[in-house]
């Protein structure tokens, strides 16, 4: 009897050990720029598809690269900018797209679609822009009686020996070396190693006035008032005035739009070659191209919008700032950074390394 009891038991137990583990909730694995899409959006895809959105940042597009050489994976998205997607696919590190499952690809305007980065958008897509500008304290700047429509207040020591120690520019070779080269005259993407020279000695005339080589905490160092002028991102001096009045701060913090011309920087949207599930990147990437859903981006940190529905979503104030949709005349003087050769680059390390070294 006994035994007969533990007979039940005993099947149980085996019905358990072969029966298949309870279905993990399905995973997107999104490798992004940090603080570069709404947690409301995220939270209204995951309930959409029934899965989870596993996030991992980076902060510029060389730890982008370098972790994918190392062999990082496990990657469905990536989200770099449009020069770093030449060099991804020479690296055979993207998965083309099929846009038959993108419809919402309608939306993008044409003038970010079929460009020399990517012919015929074969691995991305358009995901938001950003500019690279001067920001600033308008409470500082406007007693100093400084310029903020031109480089000069960034590169000239007329100007910043009223600053100095106030100032920072980017940790970016390629983003400083191309503001120099456009106040200099010629054009970012410049490769005339005579002119990066005269940059150069640019930059070096004016980094002792300069308080740091700063892409990451310039933001709140602006907000409480530490730097009064810098060379950044649209959005980022977008989040630091947005952060100076949340905390009650008596200034603004504004973006400069040098006349001289400056960087545009487009992000993309991309599949990785080893995405564990690039059926949820397409579904992914689809939602994101809903106008409500880029809107929200836009809304959030003040990256400018390729997306030509999202416009009905955006807050008034951010469609009118110049500095996240600029005019025509603006528009005429923005430059998207191409990817250098190795030769090239080579030369640009070596003189970037003199310049951080201060030699």
């Amino acid at each position: 009897m006994k035994r007969l009891a533990l007979l039940p038991a005993s099947l149980l137990l085996a019905s358990v050990l072969l029966a298949p583990p309870a279905a993990a909730k399905d995973q997107l694995h999104l490798y992004n720029w940090n603080n570069y899409i709404a947690p409301e959006t995220v939270k209204r895809f995951e309930d959409s598809c029934k899965c989870e959105v596993v996030q991992t940042y980076y902060s510029d597009n060389e730890e982008l690269l370098a972790k994918l050489a190392a062999g990082a994976k496990g990657y469905d998205i990536l989200v770099p900018t449009s020069n770093v997607i030449q060099a991804l696919i020479k690296g055979g590190q993207l998965k083309p797209i099929d846009k038959t499952q993108l419809p919402n690809l309608k939306n993008i305007d044409a003038v970010y679609l079929n460009t020399p980065f990517d012919p015929d958008n074969k691995y991305s897509v358009p995901y938001a822009m950003s500019l690279t500008v001067i920001g600033y304290n308008d409470q500082k700047i406007k007693e100093l009686g400084l310029p903020t429509d031109t480089w000069a207040v960034v590169f000239e020591p007329k100007y910043l020996e009223k600053i100095k120690g106030r100032v920072t520019v980017l940790d970016s070779s390629s983003e400083l070396f191309a503001a120099a080269l456009k106040y200099l005259g010629y054009s970012a993407n410049d490769v005339d190693e005579a002119h990066w020279k005269q940059a150069a000695d640019l930059i070096k005339k004016a980094k002792p006035y300069w308080a740091a080589f700063n892409a990451s905490s310039y933001i709140k160092e602006l907000t409480v008032g530490n730097i009064w002028l810098v060379h950044g991102y649209s959005n980022d001096i977008f989040q630091a005035n947005l952060d100076a009045q949340a905390a009650k701060r008596p200034f603004h913090i504004l973006h400069g739009l040098p006349k001289e011309g400056a960087v545009l920087a487009v992000d993309n949207m991309v599949i990785h070659k080893d995405a564990p599930r690039p059926d949820l990147a397409l579904k992914f990437i689809n939602f994101m191209l809903e106008g409500k859903n880029s809107a929200e981006l836009t809304n959030l940190i003040g990256s400018g919008n390729p997306n030509t529905d999202a416009l009905k979503y955006i807050k008034p104030e951010i469609l009118k700032n110049p500095a996240i949709f600029p005019d025509k005349a603006m528009a005429s003087k923005l430059e998207q950074l191409k990817d250098l050769t190795t030769a090239q680059r080579r030369v640009r390390n070596r003189m970037w390394t003199e310049i951080k070294a201060g030699r």
